[in-house]
Parts: C-alpha cells; structure tokens; sequence
C-alpha cells in the first residue's frame, strides 16, 4: 500500500513517511488502545468466530497487550477482551457486519524496539515486512497455529481459538518480548479445559 491509497491526513490514518516506496503505509491515529511503554507479554488470538472460551481468557491473563487477528465474530469478544489488556484487532472475511467496519484491514503495533504487522490473512501480505523494518508479522485465517523465521522476521499464526474446525486444534498464543530469541508458545485450549 503507498500513500496514495491512504486516506486523507486528519482521518483515522497517517502516512509513514519514514518508509520508503513501495513499503509505505498507512498508520491509524486515533482510537488506538493505550500501552505501557514495553509490553513484554503479549497474547495473540484469532479465529473466534464468535466465540470466546472461558479457557481463551485464562490462557490470556497477565497478558500486557491482546492482539486478535481478525474473524471476530461479535464485537463483545473485544470487549471482554479488553477488560483483561489493551486490544488490538484487525477485521477478517467473516467480519462483514457494521460494527466490523471500524476495525482495520491491517494494524501496526510497536511495543519499545518490537514493530509488530498484523493482518488477518497472511497471503494478503503486500510488503516486504523486512524491508519495511518490521520485526514480526501477525496473522490467522488457517487456523493453524505456527510460529516460523524468513529474513529475520518472525511470522506468527496462533490458531483459531473459536468453533473448532476439521480435526485442528483450539489455540491462542502467547509471545514473550523479554526473552531473546523471542519465546512463542501456543496454548490448545481443550487440553486446558481437561486439566
């Protein structure tokens, strides 16, 4: 995305200028969420279609930010979301109703020297994330959970943590920051539920 498919300076986004062509992209400026200076904590869900377990928000306590991948499903799983941390979410395919159009397509988050990318499908990836200078890039739509390395970026998928589908499993992330090299670990939610 360059700036000209941007929407105008003094809406919801602002160009950063600070990258170069073909990488620059459109940054939102308002209605963000507040966050400490460096969240090392954070929780990764997507995929909740929904539906949000009990197990979703257990798993997620102690998180210092929540970031949903999209395929929300109904705006009160943000909600109840934002009760336990900051959230940032993107809109996926099924988030198609009104409330949804306020979501983002894309969103990114910097967290101290971490610059996160998030979007909801990760074959809809338009940049080069290391030549945009971004750290990690956080996606769903599979709903297979999987955490790999390309060119120094680390590329995050945690799962679906809504209705299960096929024989995959139920999982949200957690990703620690304070560790080097950075610490992912998913979280199946019905092994959690038996225990």
């Amino acid at each position: 995305m360059d700036s000209s498919t941007c929407p105008p300076e003094g809406g919801r986004y602002k160009t950063l200028e600070t990258l170069s062509p073909p990488n620059r992209l459109c940054e939102r400026t308002s209605e963000r969420p507040a966050i400490g200076k460096n969240p090392n904590a954070i929780g990764i869900i997507s995929d909740t279609h929904g539906l949000l377990r009990e197990e979703a928000l257990l798993a997620l306590e102690g998180s210092d930010l929540i970031i949903h991948a999209g395929d929300v499903g109904n705006p009160e799983i943000l909600q109840k979301l934002k009760s336990i941390a900051p959230v940032f979410a993107v809109r996926g395919n099924v988030d198609t109703e009104p409330w949804a159009q306020a979501l983002p397509e894309t969103e990114i988050i910097e967290t101290g020297p971490t610059t996160i990318y998030v979007l909801h499908d990760v074959h809809a990836l338009d940049l080069d994330p290391a030549a945009a200078g971004f750290h990690i890039v956080i996606s769903g739509h599979s709903h297979k959970p999987a955490s790999t390395e390309n060119r120094g970026v680390l590329f995050i998928n945690p799962g679906s943590a809504g209705p299960r589908r096929f024989d995959l499993p139920v999982t949200l992330a957690r990703l620690d920051l304070d560790q080097t090299p950075w610490k992912v670990d998913f979280m199946d939610l019905m092994r959690w539920k038996s225990s």
